[in-house]
C-alpha cells in the first residue's frame, strides 16, 4: 500500500508536470521576453524569489493542515478559460496572468484555502515576472520621462549649469540630452519593486510598515533617476560631452541603482526604529 504522504507527492508532481506541459509555450515566450527586453530581465529572478519566499515560511506552513478544496477546481477551470480566451485574442499579458490564476487554483485544490492564504503574497509576487503591456508601459513611461526631464533641468540649473528643457530633451551648452524610454526610470522602478518586495516580506515589521517599505521604491526610483540625469548633464559640461553617452553613463546606472537599494534600507532602518519604539511604549 502506498503511504499517504507518498501518494500526495505523486499527485502533486503530476499536477505540476501537467501545469508546465499546458503552459509550456506561454512560459517559453515569457523567458524569451526576459532575455531580449532589458526592461524585464529581472523576470528571471522572480520565480526563484517566489520559491525562497515560500521556503522562508516553511515552519509556519508545516503547522497548517492540508485540507484540499474543490473550490480550487473551479479556479483552475477559470484560469484555463482565461488562457484560451487570451490565446484567441493574442493578449499576452492575460495569457501569462492565467498561469497565476491556475497556480492559485492548484494550491487550493491540492492543499486547501488556509494554505493558499499563507502563500498569497508569494503567489501575487509572481505577477511582477509578467511584462507590462506595451500600451500601459507607454502610458506610464512617457509621463515619467517628462517628469524626470523637468526635475533634472531644475537640479542642473540649481548647480549653476545653464540648461533649456524642450519636452524630454535637455539642451546644454555643449550637447543635448534626450531623456529616452530607458532613462524614464520605469526600468529601475520595476526592478526595485521586485527586490523591495522580497525585502519587505522578510522584514520584521507590521503589515502597514511592510507596505510602506514596498511602495517607498516608487519615490526612491524617481529620485535616484533624477540624480543620475543631473550627474550625466554635469559630466557632459564639466568633463566631456562623450561621458554623457559612454562607459561612465552606463556605469552610473548601476551605481545609482545601488544607491536606491541603500535608500530602501535606510527606510527600513527608520521604520524598524519606529516599530521598536512603539513596541517599547506598549510594553
Amino acid at each position: 500500500m502506498i503511504h499517504k504522504n507518498t501518494r500526495f507527492w505523486i499527485q502533486a508532481g503530476l499536477i505540476f508536470v501537467g501545469f508546465f506541459v499546458l503552459f509550456f509555450r506561454t512560459l517559453s515566450g515569457l523567458v524569451s521576453d526576459w532575455s531580449s527586453d532589458p526592461n524585464f530581465s529581472h523576470g528571471f529572478l522572480i520565480p526563484v524569489i517566489f520559491l525562497y519566499m515560500v521556503w522562508y515560511k516553511k515552519d509556519q506552513l508545516r503547522k497548517i493542515p492540508i485540507q484540499p478544496s474543490r473550490i480550487g477546481l473551479g479556479i483552475i477551470i477559470l484560469g484555463l478559460l482565461v488562457h484560451v480566451a487570451a490565446n484567441i485574442g493574442a493578449e499576452l499579458f492575460m495569457m501569462r496572468f492565467s498561469m497565476v490564476i491556475t497556480l492559485s487554483g492548484i494550491i487550493i485544490y491540492a492543499l486547501g484555502i488556509s494554505m493558499f492564504k499563507a502563500v498569497l503574497i508569494p503567489v501575487a509576487y509572481l505577477i511582477l515576472m509578467i511584462p507590462i503591456p506595451a500600451i500601459l508601459w507607454n502610458q506610464v513611461a512617457f509621463p515619467l520621462q517628462l517628469l524626470a526631464a523637468k526635475l533634472s533641468a531644475g537640479m542642473i540649473a540649481w548647480i549653476g549649469i545653464p540648461v533649456y528643457r524642450e519636452g524630454n530633451i535637455l539642451h546644454l551648452a555643449v550637447t543635448s540630452l534626450e531623456v529616452v524610454d530607458a532613462c524614464s526610470g520605469l526600468r529601475s522602478l520595476t526592478s526595485l519593486l521586485a527586490l523591495t518586495g522580497i525585502f519587505a516580506y522578510m522584514a520584521p515589521l507590521s503589515v502597514v510598515k511592510k507596505w510602506v517599505l514596498f511602495f517607498s521604491a516608487v519615490p526612491i526610483a524617481v529620485a535616484v533617476n533624477v540624480i543620475r540625469l543631473t550627474v550625466t548633464g554635469a559630466m557632459a559640461v564639466w568633463i566631456s560631452p562623450d561621458t554623457a553617452h559612454g562607459f561612465l553613463h552606463d556605469m552610473s546606472g548601476l551605481i545609482i541603482f545601488g544607491a536606491a537599494l541603500v535608500l530602501v534600507y535606510l527606510v527600513f532602518i527608520i521604520e524598524l526604529k519606529l516599530e521598536n519604539r512603539q513596541t517599547g511604549k506598549q510594553s
